[in-house]
């Protein structure tokens, strides 16, 4: 067959085959039986259709072998996108491919289910009659008449109906992360883009001086992965969460908000001084070991920016010397973790320990067995399978062992007598369990639910810290607070003195 007519059937082969996602949003958001609804219909059809046309004509324009391989790359990745979103109710806008391109081997394999296979044979077998197909080649004038003319069409129809454009407008970004196989080209293209920009060079902090520099301090900050303020017993949930946390003397900040539902976005914006999470200034990490203090990042997770500190270490380099069940889970963090600190002659020390926390669908991968104490659980990725109750049973025993490992620090931290010594603990953003359909996280954020917004933001601090800062003499009730706040809060606490300081942003401050 020739180009256009390639073109055309492809067109209307994907509508038909690839928009279940597409039009089931469409049709929750409109009224099909009203004259009005069935306009609406009708305007978004012809929009998916000139933007279909108009893209693989230009394909055509450049080469029609560059429209071959983009059509078999279409038939086979779809179904697997497909899977993606019938499964987790995800869409594929900007934020969920900056997760994809941002989750490791291990991670992304916990995602997949037998049901895939389902998928991946559909676009096997597709790709393989896409590619038995034989195409003609049009002329380019030809190309060019007919893919121009039902473009010019089709913004004549969308120009005479332009009171449906509001419609268009504000579910722009949602029929966006639902065409095929548009959504996740085009935002594969914009976040990579835009990660290109943030990987220049960092730009430096003018430098800093201490209060106190030869006073001897630790501060240890725990990034929790997908861990939501809701199912903490700290923050009143109903269940037993967090059996031991309850027995410290810890902190509680309340209404604490994710800047991200993403881990790349969150963690970025945590160790920024503006709090942003797009900016170009070196992280927190690397500002601090420039002024002298020593850095160390321990990670069993990723999304961290471009690091320059005095030691970084994976899981796996830490499972070597790693004893007991948490060897295989965010256990490895701790691994010699107290006997390094004691053996360091620096005087200031900052640990990053970046968790895997309560990262899904496989939540009962992430905590030893001993920890499973709500059951039944939960006990495959294809979670739309489980019980409400199982699924919540599963994701909370990740809390019970999230409670467990920062109870384990601050034990540690308290054996250091005369220490002046904090542990912070907040989580990269929060997590869906089935609330609104919707599971996981990386929703957009302003239309994300609270649940993927929500955060624990905690600390615990030693007599030594609560006396330098006269912590009794603090509010933490009355006020909102955020991943914004952990910069400057660590410089507080390490009683720096900078220009970029920000003290309303330091919850140690007066």
């Amino acid at each position: 067959m020739s180009s256009i007519k390639y073109i055309l059937s492809f067109t209307f082969l994907n509508m038909l085959l690839f928009h279940f996602p597409f039009y089931g949003y469409v049709l929750e958001h409109i009224e099909l039986s009203t004259f009005d609804g069935l306009v609406t219909f009708f305007i978004v059809t012809v929009a998916l259709f000139v933007v279909n046309i108009f893209f693989l004509s230009l394909l055509a324009l450049i080469s029609t072998r560059l429209l071959k391989f983009f059509t078999i790359f279409t038939v086979f990745t779809v179904p697997i996108a497909l899977y993606f979103m019938r499964s987790y109710n995800t869409i594929l806008d900007r934020t969920m491919m900056g997760n994809v391109f941002n989750t490791d081997s291990g991670e992304a394999l916990s995602y997949y289910h037998s049901s895939m296979f389902i998928y991946l044979f559909i676009g096997l077998f597709l790709s393989y009659v896409v590619y038995k197909i034989e195409m003609k080649k049009s002329k380019r004038v030809t190309l060019l008449k007919y893919g121009l003319g039902i473009t010019l069409v089709g913004i004549l129809i969308l120009y005479l109906n332009a009171s449906k454009w509001l419609w268009l407008d504000k579910h722009a970004k949602n029929l966006g992360a639902r065409a095929m196989p548009w959504s996740y080209v085009i935002n594969s293209v914009r976040y990579k883009l835009r990660a290109l920009k943030a990987s220049k060079k960092q730009i430096l902090l003018p430098p800093a001086t201490f209060t106190h520099p030869q006073a001897k301090q630790v501060v240890i900050l725990v990034i929790g992965e997908s861990a939501r303020a809701k199912n903490f017993s700290l923050y009143g949930y109903e269940k037993e969460t967090n059996p031991r946390l309850e027995k410290e003397d810890i902190v509680v900040l309340k209404n604490s908000i994710s800047t991200a539902t993403y881990t790349t976005a969150s963690v970025h914006s945590m160790l920024s001084y503006t709090g942003s999470s797009s900016d170009s200034y070196e992280p927190l990490p690397n500002y601090l070991q420039r002024q002298g203090v020593e850095v160390w990042w321990r990670s069993k997770n990723w999304g961290e920016p471009t690091l320059k500190v005095a030691q970084y270490e994976r899981a796996s380099d830490l499972k070597e010397d790693c004893v007991g069940d948490g060897c295989s889970h965010d256990g490895v963090l701790l691994s010699n973790l107290m006997q390094k600190i004691k053996a360091s002659t620096k005087d200031k020390i900052f640990i990053v320990l970046h968790t895997t926390g309560s990262h899904g669908p496989s939540y009962f991968e992430k905590y030893p067995k001993r920890f499973e104490v709500f059951k039944p659980v939960c006990k495959t990725v294809n979670i739309k399978a489980c019980s409400q109750k199982e699924l919540n049973n599963a994701y909370d025993n990740t809390i019970v062992y999230t409670d467990y490992l920062l109870a384990r620090i601050i034990d540690g931290l308290k054996a250091f007598k005369g220490l002046n010594s904090l542990m912070l603990y907040i989580s990269d953003h929060g997590e869906s369990l089935g609330e609104y359909g919707l599971y996981l996280h990386g929703t957009p954020y302003a239309i994300a639910p609270d649940v993927q917004k929500e955060v624990p933001f905690i600390f615990w601090a030693s007599k030594e810290f609560k006396k330098e800062k006269n912590i009794e003499a603090l509010s933490f009730d009355k006020k909102s607070y955020g991943q914004y706040n952990i910069f400057h809060s660590i410089l507080g606490a390490f009683e720096m003195n900078s220009t970029i300081y920000d003290k309303k942003l330091d919850i140690f401050s007066k």
